[in-house]
């Protein structure tokens, strides 16, 4: 399990390196900072999903987190979630080293 936790935080790592190359080259070909935010990342990949999600959120959880999700976590720019969303799925699939050392039995 902890292998798969791994993997998608890997995945996660670059689709977030991918997502600030995009933003740095869009910075220096329009000579200002430019930032791309989460729904639109989400929309131009996959607005089925988003669609998707609202659905699932708005149904398990409450139209009154679909809002606050809406309004606090889309905006942010995609690179920063994606790096976070690395940051916490490597924590989850994180093995602590033994405390009696690597070859220890």
């Amino acid at each position: 399990m902890r292998f798969i936790f791994r993997l998608a935080s890997f995945g996660a790592l670059c689709v977030a390196v991918i997502a600030a190359t995009m933003d740095s080259i869009a910075s220096v070909s329009a000579s200002q900072f430019v930032v791309t935010p989460l729904r639109l990342a989400w929309v131009e990949i996959a607005p089925a999903s988003l669609v998707g999600f609202r659905a699932f959120v708005e149904t398990k959880i409450g139209a009154s987190a679909w809002r606050m999700f809406d309004a606090w976590f889309l905006p942010q720019p995609a690179f920063a979630v994606l790096l976070g969303l690395a940051l916490l799925l490597w924590m989850v699939g994180y093995k602590k080293p033994s405390p009696a050392g690597r070859f220890a039995a």
